[in-house]
């Protein structure tokens, strides 16, 4: 029986907790230490001092942050590996033995390390994802809006797209303003509003103006601005980590215009040439080329995974990392499927899924509307959002021009592969096709 080697004595396992951090070398007997900073910069030197050059670590919530910083400004190889690996522990369960285990699977090669992206990324990460919360923050106080008008039978929210647009914030704070006079209220609407819909605003503006209700319509603006301003505080400081990121010092002063620019979303960051800024970051390679990637989206890609996506060694790779390929499992005669869990880079490509399946002449969305026919809406936006991630990756690493053949040329190549198929189908029984001729008038 031939042992199974070990490829470093001194590899350590941490197990993080969000009070105490057991630490254990090469299987041996573990440490404790706190997870103040004093505490933790005494784990790294008790590493170092113990000659220890890779450790490895289960990322538990946002507990490992802070010991992964210290450890990497050491200068240690640290790896952050999925706690399915380390999760069958033989004998009793404990912090302690968890990290023995641990160490011992690390000292022989058998953990994966995940992938952490590197610091300036993580500071964009963490400013994304704190504008992402105050989005959403956001939008349940537009929600409290809806509910006071409703309270006094307003349906100014029920008539026009956006309460919080520029026709439906100057109603709302001319309400608050004291002004009830409907007429009055439907000239502060946009021109467009007041020739098509002028009878039904006059409409919706009638209703009881009880004091309790105007009170929460008050608080519930006030909550809006508020968010709105830290949002806006938030874009600041995103533009001004973008100038400090690899690539972010500005775009070269002959930049080619696209012959074609989209309109923000509602929610886009306000942040002056992002499109040729994120286009420089990424060294010449524009993944807004691609359907459904709006400078927004592609931000937060970056966010997620930054700029070099070669750690992925083809597109299959970065789409399984997403948890968006399908799984399978294997085990004798027996094949199951295997849900996985899509991180947050898998749920953007999802949300931009969902905006194809709208689209009415791109080929993807036909791809959409073709697969939920037959698999569901569900199966067929991850499909989808599949497919958006691996060209994501294509043009990241490779640079690849994508180019829309629109969605008639889409159901040509569908036409043509089933007659392809029903040929083939033909031949296996030794039938021949024949075309039926059309009949003259």
């Amino acid at each position: 029986m031939i042992a199974l080697p070990v490829l470093d004595p001194r590899a350590a396992f941490v197990d993080v907790g969000s009070e105490k951090m057991h630490v254990s070398i090469g299987g041996g007997p573990p440490r404790v230490f706190g997870t103040v900073t004093s505490q933790l910069e005494a784990l790294r030197d008790y590493l170092v001092e113990h000659q220890v050059r890779s450790v490895a670590m289960e990322a538990t919530g946002v507990y490992w942050l802070p010991l992964y910083s210290v450890l990497e400004a050491a200068g240690l190889d640290v790896r952050m590996v999925d706690g399915r690996q380390t999760r069958h522990l033989p004998g009793r369960k404990s912090d302690m033995h968890d990290s023995q285990w641990g160490s011992t699977l690390h000292a022989h090669g058998l953990l994966r390390a995940g992938f952490v992206p590197p610091a300036h990324v993580r500071r964009l990460q963490d400013y994304l994802r704190l504008r992402g919360e105050h989005i959403a923050a956001a939008g349940g106080h537009v929600q409290h809006m809806q509910k006071a008008l409703e309270r006094m039978n307003i349906k100014l929210h029920d008539v026009i797209s956006s309460l919080t647009g520029v026709s439906g914030l100057a109603v709302v704070r001319a309400i608050l303003a004291g002004e009830r006079d409907a007429e009055a209220l439907l000239g502060l609407c946009n021109v467009r509003i007041r020739k098509a819909k002028a009878e039904r605003v006059v409409q919706s503006l009638r209703g009881k103006w009880a004091d309790e209700h105007l009170f929460a319509l008050g608080q519930a603006v006030a909550s809006w601005d508020h968010y709105q301003a830290q949002i806006a505080d938030c874009d600041r400081r995103i533009e001004a980590v973008l100038a400090q990121m690899p690539g972010g010092e500005g775009p070269p002063d002959a930049v080619e215009k696209p012959a074609k620019r989209t309109r923000p979303g509602v929610n886009a960051p306000d942040i002056p040439n992002l499109r040729d800024l994120l286009r420089h970051m990424c060294a010449g390679k524009d993944p807004t080329t691609l359907p459904a990637h709006t400078e927004y989206t592609v931000l937060q890609l970056i966010g997620e995974v930054g700029t070099d996506l070669t750690k992925w060694p083809t597109d299959r790779h970065f789409s399984s990392w997403t948890g968006l390929a399908p799984g399978s499992a294997q085990s004798g005669k027996r094949r199951s499927t295997v849900k996985r869990r899509r991180n947050r880079a898998g749920q953007i490509f999802c949300v931009m899924a969902r905006a194809l399946a709208r689209s009415k002449d791109i080929a993807l969305g036909g791809f959409y509307r073709r697969m939920a026919a037959r698999r569901g809406g569900l199966v067929a936006n991850k499909a989808l959002a599949n497919k958006l991630a691996r060209l994501f990756w294509r043009v990241m690493v490779h640079g690849m021009d994508y180019v829309e053949k629109g969605l008639a040329h889409y159901e040509a190549q569908v036409l043509d592969t089933r007659q392809s198929l029903l040929r083939k189908l033909a031949k296996q029984f030794g039938q021949k096709l024949v075309p039926i001729q059309a009949s003259p008038p």
